[in-house]
């Protein structure tokens, strides 16, 4: 009998986080079906080989062994583990390490999460943590650069801002990065969040030019590849230019470390750029070591790690000594969002 797995989605950027996992899936007999959540994916980006749904029914009724989530949440109706695969590496964000009573399996990328989360578990009681990796990043260390038509053999200037309006640069570096998009033999691309504000988007598109371009393409991975140095502030996205030994210039980062260049205001943009573009062996170093700390996985293998700690839990039982609490208020208003009542 086939093996049906569930990947419950609620943001358009869950597409190239479970991908990896859906292939892995398949290439094992199993089959997946997509659950999409809210109003903010577009299923446009699904391709003609896979199956999605908007309807709880129906996601009921596939049966699935597992459920993986990017997000915060899933409701408890849903049959088979929970799994939580988290929608991004930057865990000194608000909210990371907040356990919401939904998930049987945390899957961890790297020592900095999986210690916390050890802790966690072991105070909660009801959920495992396995050590994977993180599926995004298996396709990150193969994918080609991007390519665009006024690219040029200049240093590419990489910024990439949260949308988060308490911590976002875009609004604070905009004049800064017009004036040296202009000034500077520089290129830039700008790839914004997909919950970025809408007026931000529009004003750095208002400054295009052959020198610097608004990246729309969903696929970050080969466009962390082009870039030489990423500008940026306390977005995730950080994390994954780490891993390819880059160096990261950042706005007010919330939590600094020692293998960023952290600045406290946009006239320190130029020169921190150009330090970043020649980085002392200091600097790479640190940069080394974060990375192994934060994601220790190069192989190309998150995916499937996450599939056989799923199969571990589904042979031999969960090892996390406590039943999952019943949240009921929490499920109860998915119920009624998703309009579902049987019990």
């Amino acid at each position: 009998m086939q093996q049906h797995y569930l990947f419950f989605i609620a943001q358009n950027y869950s597409f190239e986080i479970l991908r990896p996992l859906q292939s892995h899936i398949r290439q094992q007999g199993g089959e997946v079906l997509w659950f999409v959540y809210g109003n903010e994916v577009n299923v446009a980006h699904f391709n003609e080989d896979e199956m999605y749904t908007t309807e709880a029914q129906q996601a009921v009724d596939f049966n699935p062994l597992a459920t993986y989530v990017p997000g915060n949440i899933v409701p408890n109706f849903i049959p088979g583990l929970k799994v939580q695969v988290f929608h991004g590496l930057e865990w000194k964000k608000k909210g990371h390490f907040v356990i919401r009573g939904c998930f049987d399996l945390y899957c961890t990328h790297g020592p900095a999460t999986t210690n916390r989360f050890n802790e966690l578990a072991a105070q909660h009681g009801y959920f495992d943590i396995i050590e994977t990796g993180w599926p995004k990043l298996d396709g990150l260390f193969t994918s080609p650069s991007y390519q665009w038509d006024e690219q040029r053999d200049v240093p590419t200037i990489l910024f990439a801002p949260t949308f988060s309006p308490s911590l976002t640069a875009a609004p604070a570096l905009f004049d800064e990065i017009t004036r040296l998009s202009r000034e500077k033999d520089w290129q830039w691309l700008v790839k914004f969040h997909p919950k970025m504000d809408p007026d931000w988007i529009a004003k750095y598109r208002s400054i295009q030019s052959d020198k610097l371009k608004v990246v729309d393409d969903c696929d970050v991975s080969h466009v962390l590849q082009a870039g030489d140095v990423m500008v940026s502030d306390t977005s995730s996205i950080i994390g994954e230019f780490a891993l390819l030994g880059k160096p990261a210039v950042t706005l007010n980062n919330s939590q600094p470390g020692d293998y960023l260049l952290d600045i406290s205001d946009a006239s320190q943009l130029e020169s921190s750029i150009e330090q970043a573009l020649q980085p002392p062996e200091e600097l790479a170093q640190h940069i080394k070591g974060y990375a192994l700390d934060l994601h220790p996985y190069d192989d190309g293998q998150s995916a499937k790690r996450i599939y056989e700690a799923t199969q571990q839990l589904l042979n031999n039982g969960k090892q996390a000594p406590k039943n999952m609490p019943l949240n009921l208020f929490r499920n109860l208003k998915m119920r009624k969002k998703l309009g579902y009542w049987k019990f």
